[in-house]
């Protein structure tokens, strides 16, 4: 046995440390990344409240007045200013004072639009995305994220919170645009890095209103395929490795305020679809973000499609993932 390793190359003998090293130490590193506190909410769903069909109705309202007359992007003139609009106005009427951050996207000029909650040094910023990939009207991708974020910033326009609460509706998100320059968190989060912003956590709501409780209705990356359910009946939260604990402490607020199912990854950043929303701009620049969402292609069919229209969402249930958002913010800022 001696003669024989004393005849393998230092690279073989780098493999055959390193291999069954890293199968012993696999389900560890699973089980640092996967495994979140609490308990998700098993079987049936509790009856709607009165609170909670009327936040329904004010999702549905908004998820059509944006999605309702059809795509959002650059390509397609006028759609952007649409969308800015009525969500300027949202933020108005929320008793907001809401800005326009312009940049040029390369086609137009489009615009982040933020409302500020004041509070202390230490920010919290909430954010989705309005555009669209070309031709989809966008109801789940990102519609309900934006609605999502409607809701919150009217319950908490008048709050007084200990960090500081930004809400931001994101231009650019989608293809040409996605990891690119003109991507509009990015632009968002490099703002803020320049400027010594204290962002503490980022929370970006993608994709969060189609659900199903068909067996099989639910996919993911091969990676963690077999560890979580195949009904897409769960709301997950999803980040990378360094925003590890802000996603445990997200999700276990949620599990304690919310009867909607969930599940929760804190996975490095090349695992596919991890990075597949805004919060992958706030990671570029060192700031702790997660993504909250249904797994979008992974569950929806209408994924970037014509059919990704407001009819296709489980606004009961989509209300029931605000409210829980809800509680989570609430943690954040207090």
């Amino acid at each position: 046995m001696k003669g024989l390793w004393r005849r393998l190359s230092k690279r073989n003998k780098a493999r055959v440390v390193f291999y069954p090293t890293l199968v012993l130490s696999l389900p560890a590193f699973l089980a640092f990344c996967m495994v979140m506190p609490g308990a998700s909410h098993v079987g049936p769903l509790p009856p709607a409240t009165d609170v909670e069909k009327k936040l329904a109705e004010e999702l549905r309202a908004d998820v059509d007045a944006l999605a309702g007359p059809g795509e959002r992007n650059d390509e397609t003139p006028g759609t952007m200013p649409r969308a800015e609009a009525f969500i300027t106005s949202a933020f108005r009427d929320a008793g907001l004072v809401p800005g326009a951050l312009a940049f040029d996207s390369g086609k137009i000029h489009v615009a982040n639009i933020e409302a500020i909650v004041p509070g202390g040094k230490e920010i919290v910023v909430v954010g989705a995305h309005y555009d669209t990939a070309l031709f989809a009207p966008g109801a789940d991708d990102n519609a309900s994220g934006v609605a999502a974020l409607l809701a919150l910033a009217r319950r908490f326009a008048h709050a007084k919170p200990k960090r500081t609460l930004r809400f931001v509706a994101f231009a650019n998100e989608e293809p040409p645009h996605f990891w690119m320059p003109t991507m509009g968190s990015l632009v968002y989060a490099k703002q803020c890095k320049l400027h010594l912003d204290d962002i503490v956590a980022m929370l970006s709501l993608e994709s969060i209103g189609y659900y199903s409780d068909a067996p099989g209705s639910q996919k993911y990356p091969p990676i963690v395929q077999p560890f979580y359910p195949d009904r897409g009946d769960f709301l997950a939260f999803v980040g990378n490795t360094s925003s590890r604990g802000l996603v445990r402490g997200a999700i276990r607020t949620f599990r304690e305020t919310s009867s909607m199912p969930s599940s929760g990854a804190a996975l490095p950043g090349f695992v596919t679809g991890v990075g597949w929303s805004d919060q992958w701009s706030f990671w570029q620049v060192g700031y702790p973000g997660l993504m909250i969402t249904d797994t979008a292609v992974f569950r929806n069919p209408n994924y970037h499609t014509r059919d990704d229209k407001p009819d296709t969402l489980d606004y009961a249930r989509l209300a029931r993932v605000v409210e829980g958002v809800e509680a989570i913010v609430r943690e954040l800022i207090d």
